[in-house]
C-alpha cells in the first residue's frame, strides 16, 4: 500500500469514527500517523535532485518576498501585470508545465517580490507533478496573498486552506507555546504551567512512540493548546507560521452588500483588477504586514538623502543594518551616530546591538 492510500485510510477512519471522549486518545493517534504520512509524501525520494528543476526556482531576492495562490482564472495575473512589470500570460497551468512568474513592486522605497504560482495549490498534498517545489516555495514567502474571486462560493477559501494545512503552512497562527525536546535518555518527561485542557500525558507518550521518540522533555506552557499544536511541534522543522491576506476579485460584479460583508472580514482586501478599484488598498495593506521600517543612511560631512531609504525587518538592529549594506561591513564597524526615535537624544553614539525604528537615520563610523 502506498502514502497516499494510507493517508486515504485514515482520513476515511477519522470521517467514521465519532469524537468523544473514549476515542479521543485513538483519534489523536490517527492524527498523528497522517502528519507524519504527509510529510513523506514532501520529501523528495531516496536518490533523487534536491533541485526544484529548470524553469520552476525563483532566487529570493528583494526586501521582502509575497507569493500569490489561488485558483487559474481570479486575476492573480492580472494583478502581478498591474502592480510590477511583469506581464504573465493568463490561463490555466497543470503541475507539469509549471512556471512561477516573479515581478517587483517597488513601494516606499523597498523592493517587494511577487511570485505568481499560478494553480499550483490543488494536489499538491498529494506530492503531485511539482507540489514540493511549490510548497518550498510558498514557505519562503513572507506573506501569502491568496487571490479569491468574490463571485464564487467560499469554498475556494477553504479548498486552498486545507491544502495549505496539510503541506504544514499555517495560516495567522503563532508557533504553539510547547517546549519540546528529544533527548538520548530518561524516558518523556511531561509537565505543564496549567493543567491543558485538550492535552494530556497518554497522548503526548502514544503520538511520541508512533514517531518512535522514546525520551524527551515535554512542557505545555498554554492550556488551549491541541493535538495538532503538539503534532506541529514534533515536525517543527516542516512547520511555516506566515501570514496569508485574503484578497477578493471581481467585486464589481457582486453587489455593495456583499462586497462590504466580504470587506469586514479579517486580515481582507477587496479589488476589482478589471476596473481598478482597491489595487492601492491592496498595495499598502501588504506593505502593513510585511511591517518593514525605512531607515536613511548619513555619511559625515553630506546631508541625508531622503528619496533613497535602506528597507530592513522590524525588530533590526545597528547590526542589521550593517549586514543589509555589505556582509563584511559590521567586521569594519567602530560606532553608529543615531538619529530618530529609537535614541534618548540626537544624535546618540550606539553599538550594534542598538535597536532601531522606522525612519531613524544612522551614520556608521568604520574603523
Amino acid at each position: 500500500m502506498g502514502i497516499v492510500e494510507k493517508i486515504q485510510q485514515i482520513q476515511e477512519e477519522l470521517a467514521r469514527t465519532q469524537k468523544n471522549k473514549a476515542t479521543e486518545y485513538h483519534i489523536g493517534l490517527l492524527k498523528g500517523k497522517l502528519a507524519r504520512y504527509r510529510q513523506q509524501l514532501l520529501e523528495p525520494p531516496p536518490g533523487s535532485s534536491s533541485s526544484p528543476g529548470q524553469g520552476f526556482e525563483v532566487s529570493k531576492s528583494g526586501d521582502a518576498r509575497v507569493v500569490l495562490i489561488g485558483f487559474p482564472s481570479v486575476g492573480k495575473s492580472s494583478f502581478l501585470s498591474k502592480v510590477t512589470k511583469t506581464r504573465s500570460e493568463v490561463a490555466s497551468y497543470a503541475f507539469t508545465t509549471l512556471t512561477s512568474v516573479p515581478g517587483v513592486l517597488e513601494y516606499q522605497g523597498a523592493e517587494i517580490q511577487i511570485v505568481d504560482l499560478p494553480g499550483i495549490i490543488s494536489g499538491a498534498s498529494e506530492g503531485k507533478g511539482r507540489g514540493r517545489q511549490v510548497v518550498a516555495t510558498a514557505k519562503t514567502s513572507d506573506i501569502i496573498v491568496m487571490v479569491l474571486d468574490a463571485t464564487k462560493s467560499s469554498e475556494q477559501r477553504q479548498i486552498l486552506e486545507k491544502e495549505l494545512e496539510s503541506v504544514g503552512i499555517r495560516l495567522n497562527k503563532p508557533k504553539p507555546n510547547i517546549y519540546f525536546k528529544p533527548k538520548p535518555s530518561g524516558g518523556v518527561k511531561f509537565s505543564y504551567t496549567s493543567p491543558p485542557k485538550n492535552l494530556d500525558e497518554k497522548m503526548v507518550q502514544g503520538i511520541l512512540r508512533d514517531y518512535k521518540i522514546h525520551n524527551a522533555d515535554v512542557l505545555i506552557r498554554d492550556e488551549n493548546v491541541t493535538i495538532e499544536d503538539f503534532i506541529d511541534i514534533i515536525n517543527d522543522s516542516h512547520r511555516s507560521y506566515i501570514k496569508c491576506l485574503y484578497v477578493y476579485n471581481k467585486i464589481d460584479a457582486v453587489s455593495l452588500e456583499e462586497t462590504d460583508r466580504i470587506a469586514r472580514e479579517p486580515n481582507t482586501v477587496v479589488m476589482s483588477c478589471e476596473m481598478d478599484l482597491g489595487i492601492q488598498d491592496v498595495i499598502e495593506e501588504i506593505w502593513f504586514q510585511l511591517d518593514l521600517l525605512k531607515l536613511y543612511t548619513k555619511r559625515r560631512g553630506v546631508a541625508v538623502n531622503f528619496n533613497d531609504p535602506l528597507v530592513v525587518r522590524n525588530n533590526s538592529t545597528i547590526e542589521d543594518v550593517c549586514n543589509s549594506i555589505h556582509k563584511d561591513f559590521k567586521n569594519q564597524f567602530k560606532y553608529a551616530f543615531v538619529w530618530g526615535s529609537s535614541t534618548k537624544h540626537n544624535p546618540q553614539k550606539c553599538g550594534l546591538n542598538h535597536p532601531v525604528d522606522d525612519e531613524d537615520v544612522v551614520s556608521i563610523v568604520a574603523k
